[in-house]
């Protein structure tokens, strides 16, 4: 009988149960849409409803077992987006719903967090930049706002660990989601002491932290029959959805992986003991990778949400056409490196990639919407460049190729281009649904299909499209030394 890890795939705009087989296959798949709730406790707040969530991932599940004959669930994981939790009592009740990433109120939590810890010393000891929804800024709002919630919980879980607990019964924390958290050392690789006292709690707040590929547990009576499972089948932790998309890329030491969608984040996984800890304003993140020893350097910018932006501005009239992206492709194909002059700066938002506003500049008489949709291409590739150059001098590597993933991949021009200006080979990975096939392949070993996750991802097929550097790399070389002027202001 055929074996399949069961994943449990929760991100923002969606949630999904999938079954991957030892080849690393999808042979069976559904999703519902997700959204966040309106916090009940906090006016203007944004919650995730975990109760919603798990219904639907039971229904899910309900809808890939009509599918799957004659197979064997061996394992079951979840993923999810990072840094979101809760506090929990023993009996797995919330002490305060899980606040959303998407929530603004831990703004001036981040903004002020200077009076318990020095950010730059946040930096140094965690290496993650500081964003308002990182883990710690939602720990100090409820200190500060709910101080009964911390007096009275029994445990922090994070968002996987939540559904782990309705599978097995057990309260871990996985490394991944840790090293979301701003909680951690990367030395470590354990939670900080030095934070928790700064902050006046203690590390013992959250479950103890387990290693991604650890049998966690067994699903339990009530988690079969709702899920239509099986008692018995072993759990196993996975945790933060990019770490796994990484590792489900098949993506070696030292080698990059760009995931472009909406965002692009630019990722490498390195040795933890040859990395340079770069400084905080250099834009560089530090997370803890799901094998022990490694981290992940990664650096990210906002991207196809820019190219949207172009496509509504500039190609308004092919709005309701299918093929509009092919007909933008085609027409930028046209125009030559360097767009005649025609430079995007590709921010939208506020605190982006450069401390610089968004522009077009260089417009000239015969300068035409392609132009300005090349430039854009051109630009998000240079952000690819500088950022990759912040990753080897961090990791103390040179990068040989990249990979890249995600849906941005699609775009052949923009591949070309992005070969063109690293000047090394771009490589697009054929591996579908890289998150949920990394966590799998972690659940494999557990599940006693491989001996390690590594061996596991040797064994998925393979066939990636490599795009070289071609003429157009030596004015690219010269185009980005002339962009310098936008990353040095």
């Amino acid at each position: 009988m055929k074996k399949v890890i069961l994943v449990l795939d929760c991100g923002a705009t969606n949630l999904r149960a999938i079954a991957v087989d030892e080849k690393g296959l999808i042979i069976a798949a559904h999703s519902m849409p997700n959204r966040t709730v309106n916090d009940p406790l906090y006016s203007g707040g944004l919650i995730w409803d975990t109760e919603e969530i798990w219904s639907k991932f039971v229904n899910c599940t309900h809808a890939i077992l009509r599918e799957l004959k004659e197979v064997e669930i061996a394992a079951i994981t979840v993923t999810t987006f990072g840094v979101d939790g809760a506090a929990m009592n023993n009996d797995g009740s919330l002490c305060y719903p899980v606040i959303s990433w998407q929530c603004s109120r831990t703004v001036p939590i981040m903004e002020t967090i200077g009076k318990y810890i020095d950010p730059k010393r946040l930096y140094d000891i965690t290496g993650l930049q500081s964003y308002h929804f990182n883990t710690i800024n939602k720990l100090i709002w409820l200190k500060e706002n709910r101080p009964e919630v911390i007096k009275n919980m029994d445990s922090y879980l994070f968002m996987p660990s939540i559904f782990l607990y309705k599978l097995t019964g057990e309260f871990v924390s996985d490394t991944t989601m840790a090293g979301t958290s701003m909680l951690t050392d990367l030395k470590s690789r354990s939670f900080s002491e030095e934070i928790f006292s700064a902050l006046g709690l203690k590390s013992s707040l959250f479950a103890p932290i387990t290693e991604p590929g650890t049998i966690i547990g067994s699903v339990t009576n009530k988690a079969a029959e709702e899920l239509g499972v099986k008692i018995g089948i072993p759990v196993v932790a996975a945790g933060h959805d990019t770490q796994f998309a990484v590792f489900g890329s098949g993506a070696g030491i030292n080698e990059p992986v760009l995931s472009s969608g909406t965002w692009e984040i630019l990722m490498a996984r390195a040795n933890s003991n040859t990395i340079c800890l770069p400084e905080k304003n250099e834009g560089v993140t530090i997370e803890l990778d799901a094998e022990k020893g490694l981290i992940d350097l990664g650096v990210q910018w906002v991207a196809s949400g820019v190219l949207e932006w172009v496509s509504k501005m500039f190609f308004a009239d092919l709005a309701n056409q299918t093929d509009r992206y092919d007909i933008m492709i085609e027409q930028a194909s046209q125009i030559e490196a360097g767009c005649k002059g025609v430079t995007v700066i590709p921010e939208l938002f506020q605190g982006g990639f450069v401390n610089s506003k968004g522009s077009v500049t260089g417009l000239q008489n015969e300068s035409t919407r392609a132009h300005v949709y090349r430039a854009t291409l051109e630009a998000l590739s240079f952000y690819t460049k500088q950022g990759l150059m912040k990753l080897e001098k961090a990791g103390n590597f040179k990068a040989q190729s990249v990979i890249c993933v995600g849906g941005g991949s699609k775009n052949r021009l923009w591949n070309q281009i992005r070969a063109d200006v690293l000047g090394i080979p771009l490589k697009i990975s054929d591996r579908k649904e890289t998150t949920v096939l990394g966590a799998a392949l972690f659940a494999m070993p557990a599940a006693g299909l491989y001996s390690s996750a590594q061996e596991a991802s040797e064994n998925v097929l393979c066939n990636n499209t490599i795009y070289n550097p071609c003429s157009d790399a030596a004015a690219y070389e010269q185009i980005y030394k002339n962009y310098q002027t936008v990353f040095n202001q």
